[in-house]
């Protein structure tokens, strides 16, 4: 699976049974799409021209680091064009990864261990050789050092040794072989120089410019304003069939806006070249005007088939406040979706029911029989909700439904020992009034949080908004310093190890880990090491669904909504390819016209 930049395969070696050969590329369930003479991807235009300088328009404050890898710092936007990895995936396959760094990838059927054999050809942007002792440095590295992001000594806790047989061959064994994508996912580390981070401190947020290995370099940057990249030409693995008719750009600027109607307007003052829209109400109100009429400027929706995960208002549950269940789903039932989507998003929206929204992963109705095989055994540590309820979000489709909804919600508060005193929501024992901050860094969140303020103020509860900049944000949010945060909790269609880091409770308290909500249930961490050794499709769809059941019964987020649309905006000047990948729109595959 592939989340943070791109990266690595499979294989392996002398101490393990051999497969027939070292394999161009490995496949998670199934077979390989891309043969081993496949000359580019279905999505690519092998012919595109590279040429011109492609501009981006980014809403941050500021930006203090070139090292994306670390909890300290915020990154620049573009730093994941400097790195590459052993491997690279593709957007129109569920889960496969094809050699880069690594030339051939070899794995035992048990998948015990993977080896991983280096192109020759594989450079620095520096011109020095890419060997295994980088790999093995860059992997050490992230999953021990302590400032690396806690996600990469999650994302591979099951390696137990590394072997460096030579320059050019490295192997991972594992501590178990139920972890069934270890060998794909491994694939996915970036690769960075021994040689530079030597000498510099990898912990410390810094705009020096670091050595590389990916197909952009960095040409010059201004801090807050704007960071350039620049194609290097003499890029090692340009003309590899994973890489044709991609990069097309001679250079990459991205500019920053401080506002996203400042961003808004630069776009259509012909200030930057491509931008995706998330806000609804502009979408419907605001992409007009000369450059449109004129055809100088596209609008173009674009469906696609990825999961959309899960955007919600992520409850704190470590905070006293949120530590009863019954409270966090009385707080759901006074937010108003219906409404909001009518009066604030044009109906654009439907709203999510599940952490693997838009993909066959997702639970629906009561549970299956294969589902209940693997929920009953817990079915005395569970809410009897996970068996007898089909999971439905509040809504209020009928007229008047709000008001039963808050009724709803009173009456589970009371559960949980709260009540009305004075007007305000008062604790029984305690005597604790129910106060909470929403945490924000979008301004635009405020008209969509400040009608549920006024249903919740109907419940006694005192509510604000506090909205902070970029890099106080981001610290936030990696000390979990907040009550109630909008958070977006991405999938894909072949979820794994990274649901470690996403709900296990080892990473509960892990500052930088990606655990917002605080989850501590043995059930769920159970449960994520049955999807991660999942041994075919069909059992990790079965198990996916018995996990997302878990989660949502646990009411620790208020789902948002998703789109399986997305829109785009973007100058004449550009092209792309005649198909569009499963996995969305890639402005890597983009070109400027001649």
């Amino acid at each position: 699976m592939r989340l943070f930049l791109s990266i690595i395969a499979s294989v392996c070696f002398l101490s393990q049974p051999l497969i027939a050969a070292p394999q161009h590329g490995v496949a998670m369930h199934g077979e390989l799409k891309y043969a081993e003479d496949f000359t580019h991807l279905d999505y690519t235009n092998s012919n595109a021209p590279k040429s011109g300088t492609l501009k981006l328009g980014v809403v941050g404050d500021n930006f203090d680091s070139f090292n994306p890898f670390i909890i300290k710092g915020v990154p620049a936007s573009g730093v994941g064009y400097l790195y590459q990895s052993l491997t690279e995936s593709t957007g129109d396959e569920a889960f496969s990864e094809y050699g880069l760094i690594a030339e051939k990838i070899d794995m035992p059927e048990d998948r015990s261990s993977v080896t991983f054999y280096l192109n020759p050809k594989a450079k620095f942007s520096d011109g020095s050789a890419i060997t295994t002792e980088d790999v093995a440095f860059s992997f050490n590295t992230l999953t021990k050092h302590e400032k690396a992001q806690p996600f990469y000594s999650a994302y591979y806790a099951d390696v137990s040794e590394i072997k460096v047989i030579d320059s050019l061959t490295i192997q991972f064994i594992f501590s178990t072989n139920e972890n069934k994508e270890l060998p794909l996912i491994l694939g996915q580390i970036p690769i960075f120089s021994k040689a530079h981070w030597s000498k510099h401190d990898f912990g410390a947020a810094s705009l020096d410019i670091p050595v590389g290995n990916g197909p952009y370099t960095i040409k010059e940057f201004q801090p807050g304003r704007s960071v350039t990249l620049k194609r290097n030409v003499n890029y090692w693995a340009k003309d590899l069939p994973i890489n044709v008719g991609r990069y097309n750009f001679d250079e990459i600027v991205y500019e920053y806006y401080k506002d996203n109607t400042v961003a808004l307007e630069a776009f259509k003052a012909g200030e930057f070249d491509f931008r995706v829209e998330r806000t609804a109400r502009n979408w419907a109100n605001s992409y007009n005007g000369p450059k449109f009429d004129s055809g100088e400027l596209i609008k173009e929706e674009i469906k696609h088939q990825k999961p959309t995960g899960m955007q919600a208002f992520v409850f704190n549950s470590r905070r006293e406040l949120f530590t009863d269940p019954r409270v966090r789903r009385a707080l759901a039932f006074a937010f108003d979706f219906e409404w909001t989507n009518q009066n604030l998003f044009n109906n654009q929206y439907s709203r999510s029911n599940s952490y693997f929204e838009n993909s066959e992963l997702a639970s629906s109705g009561l549970p299956s029989k294969e589902e209940l095989e693997i929920l009953t055994p817990y079915k005395a540590k569970l809410p009897s909700a996970v068996f007898d309820e089909a999971y439905t979000v509040p809504n209020t489709t009928k007229p008047n439904s709000i008001r039963k909804n808050l009724r709803t919600a009173i009456g589970l508060l009371k559960e949980a020992g709260w009540a009305v005193k004075d007007g305000k929501l008062t604790h029984k024992e305690s005597g604790k009034l129910f106060s909470f901050e929403f945490l924000l860094y979008q301004k635009d969140f405020e008209r969509i949080v400040q009608p549920f303020i006024k249903n919740l103020e109907k419940l006694g509860i005192t509510t604000s908004i506090r909205v902070v900049d970029t890099s106080q944000y981001v610290n936030r949010r990696r000390s979990f310093d907040f009550d109630v945060m909008v958070s977006g909790i991405g999938q894909s269609n072949s979820p794994g190890n990274e649901q470690r880091e996403y709900w296990h409770s080892s990473k509960a308290n892990t500052e930088g880990s990606r655990n917002m909500a605080g989850i501590k249930d043995p059930v769920i961490d159970e449960l994520i090491d049955l999807v991660i050794s999942a041994p075919d499709r069909k059992s990790l769809v079965t198990r996916t669904r018995a996990l997302d059941r878990v989660l949502l019964a646990g009411h620790y987020v208020i789902p948002n909504w998703f789109n399986p649309i997305e829109r785009i905006a973007y100058t004449k000047r550009l092209e792309k390819p005649t198909t569009s990948p499963k996995s969305g729109v890639s402005i890597d595959t983009w070109w400027f016209k001649k």
